[in-house]
């Protein structure tokens, strides 16, 4: 896998770990510049010809007076279209196919109005290698289940024209991504389904209020099981019906421009269901129509269908997907979900790390070569839209710009940092936490790549396993969450909760995401409706009220996840880089770094807390604490006199002057002090 260029792309020339698979990365890249030159001459540009949304499904035609129906079925022997507008006669209405595989009718108003009207249910009956079934069109906009048969149907869809009010939301303004990370369905108290508009108007201005700039909506595109937390998709141009109409989820993104929020949607192009009846496995009766044929087609780990990204037709799907997305609903962007599964054909299920593991046959070039191009297309359509990869492996240049061979995602998401918290609350005892291990995961990235770091996610927060408040709390959660009781496990997980969150924050990345209700403590776990829960929501659900309940210890957590994130934004935090550290005091569990004119003081040490604690700065001068996790507000218990000043004073050590002041170091704290200019 040597290389024999001597004229390497800038990914490489800035890495030399690259240089010996320079030709594998210039490979990609230059099958990434020959498809995109194709698009290019023969649609003008990639945001021209991915419009794939505005040719298939129901296309108004205003010149003949009347509606087109198209869909791409290449290896259908037969095609018809029905539903209510004809009495539900499958072989009444049949489709003519063209040359390039798509089936098409148009519907005159002469005959059809009154008929074929906004809200009417169709599908499509095909007769391919697989029988006669009745399926649902790929670019479907609109698909709901019906309540007695649960079965799922295509829904014509003409409503009035939506009204934006987002035309002066400026997204490159945002500034650093404060990440709301949340699931429609389940963001409302009652044991139930909540609605698109319920999370506009009653969720919204919580995650405004509480300082994030960006809200990460899961589930999204339609999926039948709605355990899957929405990564099963079925229908990938239908937002999903179960929480209210097209309509309802614009109002609620305009909602969230209006609000400063950018919309984040979790997008699934890593795979889909292989349901027949809801989703496009085998549309036309082959295995290979959106798949590659046979087991390279199927993700044997999730149980789902791969997309074939070599194929154009498959491309040019996904590509208007993605511009279908941003066109008709204004999302600022994706985070693309199971990227590790896609650009692997193990699909990240062997050893990775190195040379041959990212650049050899067991790299999935195709998929590589997609994702470039969707950047390409996003960044393109907007060049202030977020990317972000879902990739636990590794792989370099994902977030090196497409111009200089990289695959041009804005950041990757900081899987490690989860992780890693898990193991340390599960396996160490908190007396032998390893500061400098802590150090060196928060830290551990390039300086070019964008990370978004967070302590939990969802992941985290499903049945079978735990979030971070329930691994420390655990069942006191239940018996002593109360203001006035008094724990010591309550107290210890508290602190710990805001440590790691605050750690996390500050050290780990560029961006920070957190979970909903995660801020506070949400209690216990997700576990959506099914068979072994008796179909009971009542874990799929978020109890705010605990927050609110001002007699209980969950809404400290969420003042000071406020103030936390405040502060952030204040001092601009995140865009900031890595910390500065300044000093590592393993016996006291201690580390000092700064960030511009903050001094940060984590005492990780379960007991230890030392009077006139000498401390490192920077910067001679004068400091005063703005923050600190063991304030009584906050849960604490208020050991840091806040309105303090901290004089510095010279020390010469080896022949070098350097700055110190005294604090009271407290143990299991993270204070924040700043420089008085």
């Amino acid at each position: 896998m040597s290389s024999k260029n001597t004229t390497f792309l800038p990914v490489v020339e800035r890495d030399e770990w690259l240089q010996p698979v320079a030709d594998e990365i210039q490979r990609r890249h230059d099958e990434y510049l020959r498809i995109r030159s194709d698009i290019e001459r023969s649609s003008g540009s990639i945001v021209d010809y991915a419009n794939g949304y505005r040719y298939f499904g129901w296309q108004r035609d205003e010149d003949l007076a009347g509606w087109w129906f198209r869909e791409w079925l290449p290896e259908a022997q037969d095609v018809f279209i029905f539903g209510d507008f004809n009495g539900w006669q499958r072989t009444q209405l049949r489709l003519d196919k063209d040359s390039s595989g798509v089936w098409s009718a148009f519907f005159p108003d002469a005959m059809y109005e009154g008929m074929l009207t906004h809200g009417s249910l169709y599908k499509i009956h095909v007769h391919g290698r697989n029988g006669w079934l009745d399926r649902i069109p790929a670019y479907a906009t609109r698909v709901v289940q019906d309540d007695v048969s649960k079965n799922y149907t295509a829904q014509f869809w003409e409503p009035q024209h939506f009204e934006w009010h987002d035309a002066e939301f400026d997204r490159s303004k945002v500034g650093s991504l404060l990440i709301y990370e949340a699931h429609v369905g389940m963001a409302q108290e009652e044991a139930r389904v909540g609605s698109y508009v319920e999370f506009a108007d009653l969720i919204l201005p919580r995650i405004a209020e509480d300082g994030y700039n960006a809200v990460q909506l899961m589930a999204v595109a339609e999926h039948p099981y709605y355990g899957s937390f929405g990564y099963h998709v079925s229908s990938l141009f239908a937002p999903s019906s179960r929480f209210g109409t097209p309509e309802e989820l614009k109002y609620l993104i305009d909602k969230a421009h209006s609000l400063g929020l950018m919309v984040i949607m979790d997008l699934v192009h890593a795979h889909y269901v292989k349901n027949f009846n809801e989703g496009i496995n085998q549309l036309d009766g082959s295995d290979h129509l959106y798949s590659k044929p046979g087991e390279a087609g199927y993700q044997k780990y999730w149980d789902s269908m791969t997309f074939d990204y070599g194929k154009g037709e498959v491309r040019h799907f996904l590509l208007s997907n993605i511009k279908y997305w941003l066109d008709e609903f204004h999302f600022d962007g994706f985070r693309f979900d199971g990227v590790t599964s896609m650009i692997y054909h193990h699909h990240g299920y062997e050893p990775l790390g190195t040379h041959e593991a990212f650049f050899g046959p067991g790299a999935n070039r195709d998929a590589i070569v997609y994702l470039t191009l969707a950047n390409r297309l996003i960044h393109d359509f907007n060049p202030s839209y977020v990317t972000i990869a879902e990739d636990v492996s590794g792989m370099p240049a994902m977030c090196a710009p497409t111009e200089d061979g990289g695959v041009g995602f804005d950041y990757r998401l900081g899987m490690a940092i989860p992780d890693f918290w898990i193991k340390l609350l599960e396996d160490v005892p908190d007396e032998d936490w390893n500061i400098w291990e802590i150090w060196d995961v928060m830290t551990n990235r390039l300086s070019d790549v964008r990370t978004v770091a967070y302590a939990e996610s969802h992941d985290q927060a499903l049945v079978g396993d735990k979030t971070i408040a329930f691994r420390l709390i655990d069942k006191e959660m239940y018996y002593s969450m109360h203001r006035s009781s008094q724990n010591l496990v309550v107290d210890r997980g508290m602190a710990l909760h805001k440590m790691i969150r605050l750690m996390t924050i500050s050290t780990g990345g560029d961006a920070y995401l957190n979970f909903m209700g995660n801020e506070f403590g949400h209690p216990e776990w997700i576990d959506f409706p099914r068979e072994g829960n008796d179909w009971s929501y009542d874990h799929a659900r978020r109890q705010w009220s605990l927050a609110e309940n001002e007699e209980l210890r969950f809404g400290q957590l969420g003042e000071f996840d406020k103030a936390m994130i405040a502060l952030v934004k204040e001092f601009n935090i995140l865009a900031d880089g890595y910390p500065y550290r300044l000093q590592m005091d393993e016996p006291n569990k201690t580390m000092v770094f700064t960030h511009g004119d903050l001094l940060f003081v984590f005492n990780w040490h379960p007991e230890n807390s030392v009077a006139d604690y000498a401390v490192e700065v920077r910067e001679p001068g004068k400091y005063r604490p703005v923050l600190s996790t063991d304030e009584e507000r906050f849960g604490g218990l208020g050991r840091e006199d806040m309105a303090s000043e901290h004089f510095t004073y010279p020390c010469e050590i080896d022949g070098e002057v350097r700055h110190f002041m005294q604090i009271y170091n407290t143990s299991r704290t993270a204070t924040i002090f700043r420089l008085c200019r």
